[in-house]
């Protein structure tokens, strides 16, 4: 009896300290009312990953602004190979929608304070695909809104191309990256239309980054997948602990990936000058900012680049790839 006592006075005080408690007997944290193999962390307050400890979260997530770039009959850009499963493109884009409305979603129920907001960015797409897209849009119970591309504001910006889907292309990355710019508040989540997400992707990736950003008391880039080119130079790395997986940093991206909209105004001139002319890499000012700031990729995929199945910039490594597209079929598009 006495015993209890104590023990219910040590909780409370705990609980007024801001201690958690940690009972390896029962399993259980006390303090927490969970069982160990529960998600223990806070959002907005701190993250829990037995056996590290508690990290008191300093980069708070309050908003995150998706855009989301969609070309929907460009097979594949620059490229004559055909795509994993090799259906047409609107196939793609329709899956890699409803893949980022579930992860929205999942997200959002999890995380009810954090703003959640989306922009397409759609590339001429033909009207019996858009009517598909907005579809699934109307349908999804989210703040999502279509942008068109407009061509020409950008033919005195950017330099000729050789073709019109390189223009088109870059086009529309920097048309993303000013309306990331100009609407971001917090977070901003580049994403192409080739990607399958799973589910709890967004939720992933914003409770990263809440820890990781915390403890190396700075913003950061994140990519949501991990590609196969990144282990193909041998380069050192460094592992960090995430919410529920590992990361590694990385010195290169595609043009998926999330970061602050105060790392977007601190670049602007690396963001700006990536779109005004083909690089190679295409990505090569984007990734001079690595050298400078944090960038990491999961370990494992929390997406899946549909390309070719060659191709050392998509599958990424151990997922069931036939799995995660079933699950993203579009059954009434």
């Amino acid at each position: 009896m006495k015993k209890s006592i104590i023990k219910k006075l040590f909780i409370k005080l705990s609980k007024i300290l801001g201690y958690e408690i940690i009972d390896q007997s029962d399993f259980s944290s006390p303090t927490l009312q969970k069982e160990l193999n529960k998600d223990l962390s806070i959002i907005n307050e701190k993250s829990i990953v037995l056996p590290l400890g508690e990290v008191k979260i300093t980069k708070k997530v309050n908003s995150i602004l998706i855009i989301f770039r969609t070309n929907t009959d460009v097979e594949i850009w620059d490229q004559n190979k055909k795509r994993l499963f090799e259906k047409p493109k609107i196939e793609y884009s329709l899956r890699a929608l409803k893949s980022l409305i579930k992860s929205i979603n999942f997200s959002k129920t999890k995380y009810p304070n954090i703003k959640f907001k989306t922009i397409v960015v759609d590339d001429k797409s033909k009207e019996e695909n858009l009517d598909k897209l907005k579809k699934l849009i109307n349908g999804s119970g989210l703040d999502i809104s279509i942008t068109h591309l407009n061509h020409d504001k950008y033919k005195d910006i950017i330099k000729r191309q050789k073709n019109d889907q390189t223009f088109s292309n870059l086009a529309s990355l920097l048309q993303s990256f000013e309306l990331g710019k100009e609407q971001g508040e917090d977070l901003v989540f580049f994403v192409e239309d080739d990607y399958l997400h799973f589910e709890p992707m967004i939720e992933e990736m914003i409770a990263s980054y809440e820890r990781i950003a915390s403890q190396v008391n700075k913003d950061i880039f994140m990519c949501p997948a991990d590609y196969p080119y990144l282990y193909m130079n041998n380069e050192k790395t460094n592992i960090l602990i995430g919410n529920k997986r590992h990361w590694r940093t990385i010195n290169q991206s595609l043009c998926t990936f999330m970061t602050t909209k105060f790392l977007l105004e601190k670049y602007w001139g690396n963001f700006y000058n990536n779109c005004l002319d083909r690089h190679d890499p295409f990505e090569k000012h984007l990734n001079e900012i690595y050298t400078k700031e944090f960038c990491i990729s999961p370990l494992k995929s929390l997406s899946l680049h549909l390309t070719n199945v060659n191709s050392s910039y998509g599958l990424s490594p151990f997922i069931d790839y036939k799995k995660l597209w079933d699950e993203n079929k579009i059954t009434d598009a």
